[in-house]
């Protein structure tokens, strides 16, 4: 944003210095157009005095006033071409500002762009993210619950000694495996005494 105003102050100060300078063209061309009248009526001036030989003095005055007059038509067609030179400059230098202002526009919505893409990536994140949340939570109820029957299993067979504490996952496997190899154990010794 800060570079599109300064390119748009760069183009209103360009765009001022063009209208004035297209103003003072106006003017010289009209200073012009006099000094062409004023020439032309001397012109006239000294073809009537030329067929009056007494006027002969004043013939030459006039011719010196019109060389003079010429001079200054040459110095305002002068300047007026430089002019022209600076109004064409200027009308480039616009149309260059005037792009840059496009592009930098155009630059700016493309980052917006960008800007919502990643905002709505985000939000879809985090959606996913609430999504497991709430699975985890599932799961591990579900596991606490599981874990909290086989502590309650393990323990409260005969001759175990329901827990004090915490009780560890390892200390709860340490109980099934003992249950386990008690049964097996049990089990081999009804098969050597012919018990089915």
């Amino acid at each position: 944003l800060g570079t599109i105003s300064s390119l748009q102050r760069q183009l209103e100060i360009q765009e001022s210095q063009l209208r004035r300078t297209t103003s003072e063209k106006e003017m010289l061309q009209k200073k012009l157009r006099e000094q062409e009248n004023q020439l032309q009526a001397m012109s006239i001036k000294i073809c009537s005095l030329s067929k009056e030989r007494e006027h002969e003095e004043t013939m030459m005055a006039t011719e010196k006033e019109n060389w003079s007059l010429r001079q200054v038509v040459t110095e305002q067609e002068s300047k007026l071409a430089e002019q022209n030179k600076l109004i064409s400059e200027l009308q480039g230098t616009v149309s260059q500002l005037r792009a840059e202002v496009l592009s930098s526009r155009h630059h700016i919505h493309k980052q917006q762009q960008a800007q919502e893409e990643i905002q709505r990536r985000a939000e879809a994140l985090q959606h996913r993210e609430l999504q497991t949340r709430v699975a985890l939570e599932c799961i591990t109820s579900r596991f606490e619950r599981y874990r909290s029957k086989i502590i309650q299993a393990t323990f409260s067979t005969a001759g175990s000694k329901p827990p004090q504490a915490e009780v560890t996952d390892e200390e709860v496997l340490e109980a099934m495996q003992k249950i386990i190899n008690e049964r097996l154990e049990f089990h081999q010794m009804l098969k050597q005494k012919g018990v089915k």
